[in-house]
């Protein structure tokens, strides 16, 4: 009998092909970020609701979402918090006078600001008791700007990075200084910073540059993406400036570039089955819904690393937090005669979790 031999598989015949992933590192998540949603979390934990915030903790929708489903309103007006209520303010920093209602109003306040735009602020009160006349490199509406600005509205001026100096007049031209948000894409700063050096002789800018370290790695990473994706998905939300200044460095390379808040967002036509696609995401977007985004693209497939740094960074809760939470911890252990008052509390142990650990509390 003559064997009877399978007919070559067809393309009909075989399995659909899905792209291949290239995931960035580092993405996602940075130490401000982790420190504010962790705060959060705390105050969620401790106080019964509703635990107001003025912001968006972070600029992202899901997070923000979790949030509100654990008792948080978030508020763009701090007299819209009831007098007694607890309240915090948000990562990207608050104007003086925003800090100051927030204190004669609520039972316990806590400032969630990011060390790295706290630098900034104090730069900008340190150049304006100077007499600088200063340029604030910024995104207008932006809640970072905005509170940046309030701390010298006199001395500063926003410029948008798009639109340049244009007719900047400062009344001394060799006491100017320039600033910026911490969330610039580094090509939007360096112009900027150029055209003022030429400009005005003796420029005065921070010591170091006041990009956000986690900003300047996340755009390396996407350039190295652009240089072996045929499109990319930045996981992140439309408000995320970070997330923006991502998208616009993967284009201006050359790259087809979407950004996706989580995997309903992601389109098929985008890809074709042998697309190498490069994923990366926002500094406030949760690594849960970048992983959600992969399997909707790669279902099960294969997800290469590309790192071109590690990030150790770490930032403390807010000290008022802190204080906050050992003294109640002292007092419960005081009503109930703990045999050991005053032992290592969970509040030291903040190195020990992430934030991806405090939204899976809240069901991201």
């Amino acid at each position: 009998m003559v064997p009877v031999r399978s007919p070559d598989p067809t393309p009909s015949m075989l399995a659909p092909m899905s792209p291949q992933v290239l995931l960035a590192e580092p993405r996602g998540f940075c130490a401000g970020v982790e420190m504010a949603i962790k705060a959060l979390t705390w105050m969620v934990q401790t106080f019964e609701p509703p635990v107001y915030c003025y912001h968006e903790i972070v600029h992202n929708a899901a997070v923000v979402d979790a949030f509100e489903r654990a008792g948080v309103i978030f508020v763009d007006d701090v007299a819209d918090v009831p007098t007694g209520r607890p309240v915090m303010l948000s990562a990207h920093g608050s104007a003086p006078e925003v800090v100051a209602a927030a204190e004669s109003r609520a039972a316990v306040m806590i400032d969630a600001v990011c060390p790295l735009v706290t630098k900034v602020h104090h730069e900008m009160r340190r150049m304006s008791d100077r007499g600088y006349d200063i340029i604030y490199v910024g995104h207008e509406g932006h809640d970072e700007a905005i509170g940046a600005i309030a701390e010298a509205p006199g001395a500063a001026t926003l410029i948008d990075p798009v639109e340049g100096l244009g007719s900047f007049d400062p009344s001394n031209p060799k006491k100017v200084a320039l600033l910026a948000q911490t969330t610039l894409g580094l090509y939007e700063w360096e112009g900027v910073l150029a055209d003022a050096d030429e400009r005005f002789p003796g420029l005065e800018t921070a010591r170091k540059s006041d990009l956000c370290y986690a900003t300047t790695n996340r755009q390396t990473a996407i350039l190295r993406l652009a240089g072996l994706a045929s499109v990319i998905l930045v996981v992140g939300s439309e408000n995320s400036s970070n997330t923006q200044a991502l998208v616009r460095v993967a284009r201006m390379n050359g790259v087809r570039a979407y950004r996706v808040d989580g995997p309903e967002d992601v389109d098929p036509a985008w890809f074709q089955d042998d697309d190498l696609v490069g994923v990366t995401a926002g500094a406030s977007a949760p690594d849960q819904r970048v992983r959600a985004v992969i399997e909707a693209v790669a279902p099960g497939g294969d997800v290469q690393i590309v790192r071109v740094t590690d990030e150790d960074e770490y930032f403390p809760l807010p000290p008022r937090l802190r204080i906050f939470v050992k003294t109640v911890q002292a007092l419960v252990e005081g009503a109930f005669a703990a045999p050991n008052p005053g032992a290592h509390g969970p509040i030291e142990d903040d190195r020990g979790w992430d934030a991806s650990e405090a939204l899976a509390l809240l069901g991201v």
